[in-house]
């Protein structure tokens, strides 16, 4: 049997696809913006980021499917060019994602090797397309491992910096408005960016609950994390070094605390960082955005060749990372960035608005988020935009040109998207549906095993509530020591499809 996904490999996931690459960006871009008050500026994007998951985990539970994202969307706004357009979109801002990540590389790559940046960073998009052609991937113990290294190392700075504490790095007359301070956090918004992957695990979850645990707990942590590596970066190193080295500062943070080993170390990491997530980005995300912009569905079954016969696909998202990041600057590409995915993010907290009733919530934490989303994209658009209007373009042209290919290629190819992206997702609902046929056996089969085991249906079926059914919830009564897991064992031998329909909860009984 396929191992499923529990909740240690759902929260690396999450924590890796944050901690991929846009921290190492992006850290002294926020700086900038927000001098001293950087690290509130982390928090409010944490916030938002936070507000978001809520939605994102009820999404999931409801709606589980490796088209994550876009299955939501579908959802909630229909199969229109709407959906289509807010697909390529995300598409789109994993293009600008991609070409941040490799000029992260660049950046720490040509300060250890001294070679030009714009061709180091050429290389690592160049080399991990070639890796994802051949449908080479990293097993999942190896991105787990990376992902603890990383946090190690992020902690370990973190921990080692507060010796070295400059308090007068943070005196009130250092803050600057309240407009920079959110734009500092919203520049730095795409370092949030990642969480969103814990819905692609689909139907391969060990139970929906997981989904919520993952969320929470892979946000808060990188927001604490976040916000600690900005206190120790502004409290060790003058302002001025700070904006000198912006490109990667996180580097000559580590210089002062464990000196060139320190910088040696945090160096190599940020490289493995970035390099990762560019990996992952070409094999995962964009991948399944690509593919269903070009078919409007997922195949059956993904295989390790993602990219089997679109290749087309993989070479034009490579091309368009290598130019955007030889030729854009930092703050246009991460401006590009967090403005793209911050209106996905909008769009999937009004999705959670829509489908509230199927979701069981209530509309407020949804409406914070889309809210916030909505003034952080305000904000952000505004202080670029006064900056120059070249500043924004990247986005302007992210929005036109996503409407406009959607158009264009549903008229040309008579390509729909589907009203299922993952068909798993279409077979398990209608598994739920058909409850009564197969129920009888599973209760049958508990009671066969365990003798004296009373069986109860309890949850929204049992209500009636059909609509808002993530599972089908059985109450098990029993005076024998049987675990959880016992117990979907026993629902497996029915049927294996079962495994993660049926939840399942278990109470002694009273002698």
């Amino acid at each position: 049997m396929e191992k499923k996904i529990g909740l240690k490999e759902a929260y690396c996931i999450g924590v890796g696809g944050m901690i991929g690459g846009g921290i190492f960006a992006v850290l002294g871009l926020s700086i900038y913006l927000a001098r001293s008050a950087a690290p509130l500026s982390f928090l409010l994007a944490g916030t938002i980021a936070l507000l978001t998951g809520y939605s994102y985990s009820k999404l999931s539970m409801r709606f589980p499917s490796r088209g994550g994202t876009v299955e939501f969307l579908i959802k909630a706004f229909g199969t229109g060019v709407f959906t289509g357009t807010l697909n390529l979109l995300l598409l789109m801002s994993y293009i600008v994602m991609l070409g941040l990540y490799a000029y992260a590389f660049g950046a720490y790559a040509a300060n250890l090797f001294h070679i030009p940046r714009e061709v180091l960073s050429a290389v690592a998009i160049l080399l991990f397309t070639v890796i994802n052609a051949f449908g080479i991937i990293l097993s999942s113990k190896t991105e787990n491992l990376l992902v603890f290294t990383k946090l190690a190392i992020l902690l370990g700075l973190a921990s080692a910096g507060i010796l070295f504490l400059n308090t007068s790095h943070f005196h009130v007359e250092d803050y600057v408005n309240i407009v920079r301070v959110i734009a500092g956090g919203m520049i730095i918004f795409l370092a949030y960016e990642g969480f969103e992957l814990i819905a692609n695990i689909g139907n391969d979850i060990k139970d929906v609950s997981i989904y919520k645990k993952a969320y929470y707990l892979s946000i808060i942590s990188v927001t604490l994390i976040y916000v600690l590596i900005a206190i120790i970066t502004i409290g060790t190193l003058p302002f001025s070094i700070i904006i000198k080295a912006k490109d990667y500062v996180l580097a000559i943070v580590a210089k002062p605390i464990f000196g060139t080993l320190g910088f040696l170390i945090v160096s190599i990491a940020a490289l493995f960082s970035t390099s990762s997530a560019i990996n992952a980005t070409l094999y995962g995300t964009a991948g399944i955005s690509y593919l269903i912009a070009k078919y409007g569905q997922l195949p059956q079954t993904l295989s390790k060749k993602v990219w089997k016969n679109s290749y087309e696909g993989l070479l034009i998202i490579s091309l368009l990372s290598i130019l955007l990041s030889i030729f854009g600057n930092l703050e246009s590409i991460a401006t590009a960035g967090s403005c793209g995915f911050l209106l996905i993010f909008f769009f999937i907290n009004l999705a959670a608005i829509k489908l509230r009733n199927k979701l069981k919530i209530r509309a407020i934490i949804p409406l914070f988020g889309a809210g916030f989303s909505v003034l952080a994209i305000s904000i952000l658009f505004w202080n670029m935009f006064t900056k120059g209007p070249k500043n924004i373009l990247i986005f302007m042209l992210m929005i036109l040109s996503s409407f406009l290919i959607e158009v264009c290629y549903r008229n040309v190819s008579k390509r729909e998207i589907q009203e299922y992206i993952d068909l798993n997702l279409k077979k398990r609902e209608e598994k739920i549906q058909k409850w009564e046929s197969w129920l009888p056996k599973v209760i049958s089969a508990i009671k066969n095993a365990i003798e004296d085991a009373e069986v109860k249906l309890l949850g929204s079926i049992k209500r009636g509530e059909m609509e808002k059914s993530t599972d089908v919830d059985l109450f098990v009564i029993t005076s024998k020591s049987i675990e959880r897991e016992d117990v979907k064992r026993i629902i497996r031998s029915v049927d294996k499809t079962l495994e993660n329909i049926v939840d399942v909860k278990i109470k002694k009984k009273e002698k």
